[in-house]
């Protein structure tokens, strides 16, 4: 009964209608709230994935130690999957990570080990990449493993075409590329006319989980050609919208399903009628520890906003 080992908790998650979000009754919104997954993100899935399979194929022998680079919820999920499963692990995260994140890593036995803040994600893959070859460990490599994208793909595309089997509008946060790409592969193969949105944040502006490729890095397993469009988010749009959906709807979302929602709201009027799935990548908890729901930054002063630029939120 394998299928009832934590790590398969890590699928059909819930799809809710967002009933007092649309601005057009006839524009439906529909989100799948991965915050239900295990360690409350989409990242159980891709991780669930990369594990199951390096160690189906060998590439990661019982009792080995696995090392990734992540800004959070990457991280997390490995300490929980890695517990789980008997593995060792170490997280490499820039330093301006919400302080919840590496207390989460730490409650399931993983270790953190931490690069400069202004070094960012790139410089994190660098030391996983070249600890992983001087230990002999196993590097994860969630930007580059083809098993991220085939997670997505083979889980999350079709269950979102179960519960809305007509998707006019896919709409998902832009991180290592591997939502969109295997969702968005899967929902094109069911429907041509499917369109698909990433959501970035704006240069500089860092929402936690999300990249923006303005930056300068392009995610390898990223499929540039599948996206129908691209839009740019801030920070405190960000922050607003989580708060707004939480007013509205009483659902819990993270920073990066904030921009999601703000990106979908920009795009419904320009459809008279349809629907519209918006991939919520976490929940709200590990974001308590900000003043986020309670004083929203609609009037927040230039050098608060310039400070929460400068925290990476996902």
């Amino acid at each position: 009964m394998h299928h009832l080992h934590l790590l398969h908790a890590a699928s059909n998650t819930p799809m809710i209608e967002l009933r007092n979000c649309s601005p057009n009754p006839d524009v439906r919104f529909f989100a799948k709230l991965e915050g239900w997954n295990p360690t409350g993100s989409v990242k159980d899935r891709i991780v669930r994935e990369m594990l199951v399979s390096a160690r189906d194929q060998g590439r990661l022998q019982p009792g080995g130690t696995v090392i990734e680079a992540s800004t959070g919820n990457t991280g997390i999920a490995l300490a929980m999957a890695g517990s789980a499963l008997g593995y060792g692990v170490r997280v490499v995260m820039p330093r301006n990570v919400l302080p919840e994140i590496p207390r989460a890593i730490a409650v399931y036995g993983a270790s953190v080990e931490w690069v400069p803040a202004e070094d960012g994600v790139r410089r994190a893959i660098e030391v996983a990449r070249a600890t992983a070859e001087r230990e002999g460990w196993f590097f994860l490599d969630q930007f580059c493993n083809p098993d991220n994208v085939r997670a997505h793909y083979e889980s999350t595309g079709p269950e979102i075409l179960e519960d809305v089997p007509d998707v006019d509008i896919f709409v998902a946060g832009l991180g290592t590329g591997g939502t969109v790409t295997g969702v968005g592969r899967r929902l094109k193969e069911a429907n041509p006319k499917t369109k698909i949105v990433a959501v970035e944040p704006h240069p500089g502006n860092q929402v936690q989980g999300l990249k923006s490729l303005t930056d300068g890095f392009v995610p390898p397993i990223l499929d540039l050609d599948l996206l129908d469009a691209k839009i740019l988010v801030r920070s405190q749009h960000a922050f607003r919208a989580a708060a707004e959906l939480m007013k509205r709807e009483a659902v819990f979302g993270g920073v990066s399903s904030g921009a999601v929602l703000h990106a979908a709201l920009k795009l419904a009027p320009r459809l008279d009628k349809g629907n519209v799935v918006l991939l919520f990548a976490d929940n709200g908890w590990k974001y308590l520890g900000t003043n986020l729901w309670t004083a929203p930054p609609a009037d927040a002063s230039e050098d608060e906003l310039d400070d929460m630029d400068e925290t990476i939120w996902w």
